[in-house]
């Protein structure tokens, strides 16, 4: 608080700088500030200033971006109630509401995303019951069921999947939507999947510049994840398979591809990076039926996700080195031509 703050019945110790910068019309009245005082102080030239309804910024300055993020919370969960009259609040002292889009992603130290400084607008993730109005630097993005928030330097954050989704929904630059795309999985941010399935829920993937970003990502996606099922056997010892090779039954047709492949223990291992942009039935079935057709054949098919590859390396690696020890005690397989893919 500055000097020109009244003595307060209520101690301040418990907030942090920038909460003691940016309190609502209500918090000022906890600590002894009536809602004139408040009003006659955020006036123009005054000590303080209303940076949002409801909501004053304890110093006549700019705001700060980390001050911009708290008013944009504290107002939404200032407003009104959910449409069957519950409070906004859920027990949180944001309630409900979290950062989300370019703001979010920003957050998230995405270098293609704009600076926090540089942001006209503030998206804010929020129940679709709730009865909010954007105003000011505040835009809302409303949705039916809200996902856990992530906590960014203490900021209630969208996941960066759903952050994108909302980012890409507002954005016609398709060269910022490739780079936000793809720089999500080659950070590590989430996988690839993740992404594609927000985009679908969102509806998104009927733009144009949205399908031409989500092919590239799919792709950064895959190389990340061949890169890691190569750390993995390696790392873990596994003896060198045939890499990314075509199967196919002697003068017959192919059998599809696979990443890896032990020809003496008939092993395959595929990665499945695969998202569901169209029928779910349509993209399991095509996956199922080859895996059933190489399985009749004697060849076993091991399943991995970038994920568990990403989380999960030393399971992953079991479950291969199981299969390949597993294969002496298995009637030998059908002989299958191998070819480089």
């Amino acid at each position: 608080m500055s000097h020109n703050t009244p003595l307060s019945p209520r101690p301040l110790h418990h907030l942090s700088d920038v909460q003691r910068r940016v309190l609502t019309t209500r918090q000022l009245r906890e600590h002894g500030v009536t809602a004139a005082v408040a009003a006659e102080r955020s006036r123009a030239g005054g000590p303080w200033q209303q940076i949002l309804p409801g909501v004053h910024l304890l110093h006549p300055g700019p705001a700060t971006s980390e001050e911009r993020l708290l008013a944009a919370l504290l107002y939404t969960a200032s407003r009104g109630q959910g449409a069957d009259g519950s409070a906004p609040g859920g027990g949180e002292p944001h309630g409900e509401a979290m950062i989300t889009g370019l703001a979010a992603l920003a957050l998230y130290h995405f270098s293609s995303a704009p600076p926090l400084a540089s942001l006209d607008r503030i998206d804010v993730l929020v129940p679709r019951t709730r009865r909010l109005r954007a105003t000011g630097f505040v835009r809302f993005v409303r949705a039916g069921t809200l996902p856990g928030p992530q906590y960014v330097a203490g900021v209630p954050t969208a996941p960066v999947a759903r952050a994108l989704a909302d980012a890409v929904a507002r954005l016609t630059d398709a060269v910022l939507v490739r780079r936000l795309l793809t720089e999500s999985v080659r950070h590590g941010h989430c996988e690839a999947t993740a992404v594609v399935a927000e985009l679908n829920s969102a509806r998104l993937l009927s733009r144009p510049h949205v399908v031409d970003a989500v092919d590239a990502l799919l792709a950064e996606g895959r190389a990340i994840a061949e890169g890691r099922l190569y750390d993995m056997i390696r790392g873990h010892h596994l003896p060198e398979p045939l890499w990314n090779v075509e199967l196919r039954l002697p003068g017959g047709p192919a059998l599809g591809g696979v990443d890896a492949y032990w020809r003496e223990q008939a092993v395959a291992v595929e990665i499945d990076t695969r998202a569901p942009r169209q029928d779910e039935e349509v993209w399991r079935g095509g996956f199922g039926r080859k895996r059933e057709h190489l399985e009749r054949l004697g060849i076993t098919v091991v399943r991995v996700t970038p994920k568990k590859l990403r989380e999960t390396p030393e399971e992953q690696a079991a479950v291969v080195r199981t299969a390949l020890i597993a294969a002496a005690d298995r009637d030998p397989a059908s002989y299958v031509v191998v070819l480089p893919r």
